[in-house]
């Protein structure tokens, strides 16, 4: 008998590709990371190849693997369509309108909904990107459904949110230029008004150390192409934190910054089912998500 791709062994594999860590990807599939190892050196045995490679620290996808993707999601939605179909429960349906911050896009986007997509796939999901004040007020005239949202320092619940947890926000630099070693120290900034921006100043402020605002963005890409290039630090989110970029501490005279609350907010129009079924899951996610 020819060997069989477990689909479970796919399923970890997939998160892998999905969030680019052993560590996420544990989340995603409720298992510990050594687990995930083990089955990730079970499925190189089964296909004969090298599914990953390292670089430094960091380990990703090689040519195999990323061709091995392609295959794996066809399996998993086919695996996935056969048990609906035989399934007594009708599928869920609808389309959920969700919003969050770039800071989040990057990061914990693909944990939260990724499962989702894969538990609910006759479930629309329109996804937009824009900044917390512009979120709230779409969530207030009922057009968005569920945001992730940047809650203000100390906030732990509001009349419209739940708590998910409180992101680190981490001053970054360049692995490769020393922009963090320049006076006065340029900073890469989200435009005003934005608490991680008002949090920077003011620690620079507080630790007496001269800095200009050297480039500003309302993306979190903007300010990561900054950075990366060796135009400025900045602070950051801590999901944010990609290859090309390192964290500095109060050892090199960066003070520690506050975390910022990452809250779940939804519409006053609370009836959509397929929204409140996202919302769940997003829940009973995120205490281990958010802290991957």
């Amino acid at each position: 008998m020819p060997a069989s791709l477990d689909p479970d062994l796919l399923r970890t594999f997939v998160a892998f590709a999905d969030t680019g860590s052993f560590t996420r990807a544990s989340v995603l599939v409720n298992r510990t990371q050594s687990a995930v190892s083990m089955q990730m050196r079970r499925l190189e045995e089964l296909v004969g190849q090298p599914l990953f490679e390292k670089s430094g620290r960091s380990v990703s996808l090689s040519a195999e693997g990323t061709a091995l993707v392609t295959y794996a999601r066809r399996i998993l939605r086919l695996n996935d369509e056969a048990l609906a179909r035989f399934s007594d429960a009708p599928p869920l349906t609808g389309t959920v309108r969700v919003g969050t911050p770039d800071d989040y896009a990057l990061g914990l986007l693909p944990m939260l909904l990724g499962r989702f997509v894969d538990l609910y796939p006759t479930v629309h999901l329109e996804v937009r990107c824009d900044r917390t004040v512009v979120l709230r007020d779409l969530l207030d005239r009922g057009e968005m459904d569920i945001a992730i949202l940047s809650g203000e320092p100390g906030e732990d619940a509001s009349a419209s949110g739940v708590l998910l947890a409180h992101e680190p926000v981490v001053w970054v630099t360049s692995e490769t230029h020393l922009a963090h070693e320049m006076a006065p120290l340029p900073l890469a900034a989200f435009m005003p008004p934005c608490r991680i921006r008002s949090a920077a100043l003011e620690a620079m402020e507080q630790v007496g150390r001269d800095c200009r605002v050297a480039f500003s963005s309302h993306s979190t890409m903007g300010i990561t192409a900054a950075v990366r290039a060796g135009l400025a630090v900045a602070a950051l989110c801590e999901s944010s934190l990609w290859p090309g970029l390192r964290k500095l501490g109060e050892a090199e005279g960066f003070p520690a910054l506050p975390s910022i609350p990452v809250m779940l907010c939804r519409s006053m129009r609370q009836d959509n089912p397929a929204a409140a079924r996202l919302a769940e899951h997003i829940l009973s996610h995120s205490a281990t998500s958010l802290a991957a």
